[in-house]
């Protein structure tokens, strides 16, 4: 008897409104300690204070697949089924957005197509964070805009597969919806108003990037390589005095590397044969002038006889 739909409800979508869950989870709502205990007994009144102490929004969880309160109480508003002007003050409800939830998802299981556009396009202006459990009970963060964005376009959310609705293009055409105004275009408005007043200067794109310079002149680089130096600076480096020093100079060699660098060879025969023959070079032009001393010697005591001889006999010396 807990369980039973209400005498007087409505049929939704041609069926019960609590066949709208699936019987596998149904059945676990129903043997659910929060069902037993919280829903037993709920009315429409004592509803909005369960559904303002709710802390986050999700299906079913874990691995015995326990239902969520948020799933308990969207199944006790199937079975009690409250009056619209209800849920459409729980989605205009500002002060907790869990209550704004419930009442989008319940107004998008038995809502028409008409109302889930008409009521739940304007929860895309509400930006603030919720909270969403998954399949293996890990909480999400996840934005409103993003929730009823996702109730709008899914098949399926929260473990319960949402009744198709009508394509908005195709309301709009038959003229029962009017095309959506987005709260972004005001902004996108006064940014173009904004950029127009601020014209970019125009800016002027140098001649040497363009291709006929290109083709025609090499890069400043390739010119830089192919121009010879000047015969200034030429000439500047060859008479430079600091040039010439470093170039008789020779290098410096580390100790290490002359102490492992092996002795040179024995000079060859050549050399000491040209040592041999500058040594008797020396020693000919010796005894050539140790000859000519001797012959200037020997003439030179002939030529003084010679005058002793002519001094004794009264003649005149020899030169």
């Amino acid at each position: 008897m807990a369980n039973r739909t209400v005498k007087d409800a409505h049929t939704i979508k041609g069926t019960n409104p609590q066949y709208l869950v699936e019987k596998i989870i149904r059945s676990r709502i129903y043997d659910s300690r929060y069902w037993k205990e919280e829903c037993f007994a709920l009315s429409a009144e004592l509803l909005v204070d369960k559904a303002m102490e709710l802390k986050y929004a999700g299906g079913v969880y874990g691995g015995n697949i326990k239902p969520t309160p948020f799933l308990c109480l969207i199944l006790k508003m199937l079975q009690i089924q409250p009056d619209k002007d209800i849920i459409v003050e729980f989605i205009r409800n500002e002060d907790f957005k869990y209550v704004r939830c419930l009442g989008a998802f319940y107004m998008r299981l038995t809502g028409t197509s008409l109302d889930s556009y008409k009521y739940l396009e304007p929860l895309l202006n509400d930006f603030r964070k919720i909270k969403l459990q998954n399949r293996d009970g890990s909480f999400f963060i996840k934005h409103m805009d993003e929730y009823v964005d996702d109730l709008l376009r899914e098949e399926r959310y929260c473990d319960v597969i949402l009744p198709r609705i009508q394509k908005r293009q195709v309301l709009e055409e038959i003229e029962q919806l009017e095309p959506r105004i987005s709260a972004l275009d005001d902004d996108l408005d006064d940014l173009g108003e904004s950029s127009d007043e601020e014209e970019p200067m125009p800016v002027e794109v140098p001649s040497r990037y363009s291709s006929s310079h290109r083709r025609r002149s090499p890069s400043p680089i390739r010119d830089r390589y192919r121009r010879s130096p000047s015969p200034k600076y030429r000439r500047s480096r060859s008479r430079s005095p600091k040039r010439r020093r470093r170039s008789r100079t020779p290098p410096r060699r580390h100790r290490s590397r002359e102490r492992d660098r092996p002795r040179s060879p024995p000079r060859s025969h050549h050399h000491h044969h040209s040592k041999h023959h500058d040594d008797d070079s020396r020693s000919s032009k010796k005894s050539k002038r140790s000859k000519k001393d001797k012959g200037d010697k020997a003439r030179d005591f002939e030529i003084k006889e010679a005058n002793e001889l002519r001094a004794k006999l009264g003649l005149k010396p020899l030169k």
